[in-house]
């Protein structure tokens, strides 16, 4: 296994070299299932998201005049320095009207025709690759759609709300752009989460010693823990911490119909070259 891969499980874990090295070896290399293996043996909480979302750009939104729609669209490019480009910036803008215009998240369409010509012709001038990777779009009939893009421009949020005005749907998006919670709900959990939850926890249980019931609750707290920490009515309003999100909006009496939120490069794994392993080759050491 490489070096690199070790020292990733090592970030993401905070585990030391010899414990990682170990479960790396354990799980044939595969980097999910020797994190999930540490949680059951070592009692750690959910280790950090993969790192490997090099792939740089810009998230963008925009929001309709009336407040009942929104785009939420991801443009890629291969280096910082071009996504602060003032070409690539009127590019962006250029998709997001497309993308307004056509009310669509189908990229194909939205990225075709005159779109497609401007992506060439930039290509041509900075010299790198450009992509548009993802577009959302989402209304509501009855309520609002709200927005927040933070200052990097590297996580957008819009969220739809069933009554509110756009400022609370706005505060909401702040929230999520900063903790980024699973879900809306608990309820909406997906089950085969919880599950795998419950078999962590029940693992880290298991020597505990004390009787199967103590367990179980013990086991039923931690899910309880999990959803609270992972559903975005339970989480702690990050402008507010002594109330919670799901408080706040009903006390303006909206409900969180829903939200979607895109982060630079979430999802892109980005080969990573190990020079030094590539030159010691090259000499046949």
């Amino acid at each position: 296994m490489s070096a690199a891969l070790v020292k990733e499980l090592r970030e993401r874990t905070g585990l030391g070299l010899l414990e990682c090295k170990k479960a790396l070896a354990a799980a044939g290399g595969d980097i999910e299932v020797a994190i999930e293996e540490l949680r059951k043996s070592s009692g750690m909480k959910a280790a950090k998201k993969a790192g490997r979302t090099a792939a740089d750009g810009v998230v963008a939104i925009r929001t309709a005049a009336d407040g009942k729609s929104g785009v939420i669209g991801e443009r890629n490019r291969e280096t910082d320095f071009v996504a602060r480009d003032e070409n690539f910036l009127g590019f962006v803008s250029q998709v997001m009207d497309k993308a307004v215009e056509l009310q669509t998240d189908d990229v194909a369409a939205v990225a075709g025709g005159d779109v497609e010509d401007a992506r060439q012709a930039l290509v041509q001038k900075i010299g790198e690759n450009i992509s548009v990777r993802r577009i959302g779009v989402v209304s509501v009939a009855d309520g609002v759609v709200g927005g927040y893009v933070h200052g990097n421009n590297r996580i957008a949020v819009l969220v739809e709300l069933a009554g509110g005005d756009e400022e609370l749907a706005k505060d909401v998006a702040m929230h999520i752009a900063a903790v980024n919670p699973a879900v809306v709900s608990p309820a909406d959990m997906p089950e085969e989460l919880l599950q795998k939850e419950r078999e962590i926890y029940a693992a880290q249980a298991a020597d505990s010693g004390k009787p199967p019931e103590i367990v179980e609750k013990m086991i039923e707290g931690r899910v309880r823990k999990y959803l609270s920490e992972n559903s975005l009515t339970e989480q702690a309003f990050v402008k507010d911490p002594d109330t919670t999100v799901g408080k706040l909006v009903k006390a303006a009496g909206a409900r969180i119909a829903g939200f979607t939120r895109f982060e630079v490069g979430e999802g892109i794994e980005v080969e990573k070259v190990d020079f030094a392993a590539e030159v010691a080759a090259q000499l046949g050491n």
